[in-house]
């Protein structure tokens, strides 16, 4: 039967929050195409291969589990059924120069002995009241931020109660997350450490918000690893998708958004190779920077935008055999001059001589051990920080080779040398990351999280024209695979509070693969 506009949904992107939304609409009875630039579906979850061997590229983290067991259960699946993960013991292994070390547990207990350890008993009882502040930060914006519509900072006040000022007050809005460490820690590698946080959404320790501690409770929470990788998240969700009805169309990116000019609204799409697909609603997963082109507004100059973009990097996957300190599953390797990194970043637009280096070991589970049969050398993920100036700028062979080489010193100044395998390693820098996601200038995590109004500034699911919504890491709540999820789930229940459900037989998943079809009812699902 032929299909109109008004049945039809249109995703434009499929990375996470648009396989997300796509799974939550087809689930809800609705006809959803997803048009995808690219040749394959994961967006930010790419994989690339080196010497034959597939390397999970972008994400290499999964937290916050209730967000996908939320979204399996929406395609009638359960994450456990579909997927093997493991709960990391070792959240994350930390190094600074001369080899001293300190991991972070996921039993709160063992941290603190650790802490005890490695800092003494000040430290210890100082990374107690900060676990214990970032629970109840966490506790106080889960409902009333993280998984709900984006709010302005008079409506997050209701949603806490402006009769609980003690809470208002605990999620320290005012402080930077540098400033606000130094009331718990007097050794400065653990402010290094927790001070990291403000990288997960690509930001700067000493320009962000004290309210970023919460990611410690997040990590407490759990740390997962997924057997065959993050791409392998990506791939069942992609299948799952499909197996509800959802239609995807690979490589053949969307050039324009088309807008009624009668009605105002979002009439269908053109892409670059000249096809057209009618639909009265659309879901733009992509940043948000991109979005002006496609709609016929001039775009911002990037020079004006640079100041306010997230940071980029340079991400090198290559074989090798590790040498010196032991690696655990996520290891971090820290600059000796924190401050000086950051300001070489944001301040001076260049390349840190100095940079904290992360390395994720992907042949190693969750323990951080490698299998018994493994032989031979690892697959090596290691990333540092970059500006993001990829639109303007191109990186030389001479420019990646001495970041390379500022990564191997500190790795070396650390305790850690890595031999390399003869495979060419896969190098992203940020002009690279730029052409993989247009207008961002290789920015990785939308703008960033820069000042306390940085968090309220983000678009909600709402877009600029009836008919269109957001999602994806630019916009509330924020970068990151299971923000990006809610990002997708919010965009997805503004569309449909927005327009009933017209009556359609809905594919539901079943074992094995095949599919049922379920009668739905014209009901509007706001109700």
């Amino acid at each position: 039967m032929p299909v109109s506009p008004e049945d039809t949904v249109v995703v434009i992107g499929a990375g996470m929050a648009g396989l997300a939304a796509s799974i939550r609409l087809a689930a809800a009875g609705h006809r959803v195409v997803v048009c995808e630039a690219q040749t394959e579906a994961g967006g930010k979850m790419r994989r690339v291969e080196v010497g034959g061997r597939g390397f999970d590229a972008g994400p290499t983290v999964l937290t916050m589990k209730w967000v996908f067991d939320a979204l399996f259960a929406a395609a009638g699946r359960s994450i456990d059924d579909e997927l093997v993960l493991a709960a990391s013991p070792v959240i994350a292994r930390h190094y600074w120069q001369g080899g001293a070390c300190l991991d972070l547990h996921a039993d709160l207990e063992e941290t603190v002995r650790a802490v005890d350890d490695f800092a003494g008993r000040r430290e210890a009882d100082g990374y107690r009241r900060f676990a214990a502040d970032s629970r109840r930060t966490f506790a106080v914006l889960k409902d009333s931020f993280i998984d709900a519509s984006r709010p302005n900072p008079v409506s997050l006040s209701r949603r806490i109660g402006l009769g609980r000022p003690a809470d208002l007050l605990a999620i320290k809005p005012f402080s930077t997350l540098w400033s606000a460490l130094g009331s718990y820690f007097a050794d400065v590698r653990l402010r290094q450490l927790f001070g990291r946080y403000a990288t997960y959404c690509g930001s700067s320790p000493y320009l962000s918000p004290a309210t970023l501690m919460l990611v410690a409770h997040v990590e407490q929470e759990g740390v997962w690893t997924v057997q065959g990788g993050i791409r392998t998240l990506a791939d069942r969700l992609t299948s799952l998708a499909v197996g509800l009805g959802v239609e995807f169309r690979y490589g053949d990116p969307v050039s324009e958004i088309l807008i009624d000019p009668s009605r105002r609204t979002v009439s269908g799409l053109l892409t670059r190779a000249g096809r057209s697909l009618a639909a009265r609603q659309i879901i733009f997963n992509g940043d948000v920077a991109a979005l002006p082109r496609l709609i016929g507004v001039t775009p911002p100059d990037p020079a004006k935008t640079l100041p306010q973009r997230s940071l980029s990097a340079l991400v090198s996957c290559r074989l090798a055999e590790p040498a010196g300190v032991p690696l655990a599953h996520h290891t971090v390797f820290f600059s000796s001059d924190y401050e000086r990194e950051f300001a070489a970043i944001f301040k001076r637009c260049e390349a840190p001589d100095d940079p904290t280096v992360y390395l994720c070991a992907q042949d190693r589970d969750a323990r951080g051990l490698l299998p018994q049969s493994h032989a031979g050398p690892e697959r090596i993920y290691a990333l540092m920080n970059l500006l993001a100036d990829g639109d303007r700028r191109r990186f030389n062979e001479s420019e990646v080779g001495a970041c390379l080489k500022n990564m191997e010193q500190r790795l070396m100044l650390n305790g850690l040398t890595l031999l390399n395998d003869p495979a060419p390693a896969n190098i992203t820098t940020p002009d690279r990351f730029a052409s993989l996601y247009p207008a961002t200038g290789g920015a990785l995590y939308g703008m960033a999280s820069h000042g306390w109004m940085a968090s309220f500034a983000r678009p909600g699911s709402q877009g600029p024209v009836p008919g269109l919504y957001l999602a994806g890491g630019s916009v509330h709540p924020g970068p990151g695979l299971p923000m990006a999820a809610l990002s997708g789930k919010r965009a997805a229940e503004q569309l449909m509070a927005d327009r009933p459900l017209t009556r359609r037989s809905v594919p539901v998943v079943t074992t094995g693969g095949m599919s049922m079809e379920r009668a739905t009812v014209g009901v509007s699902p706001s109700r």
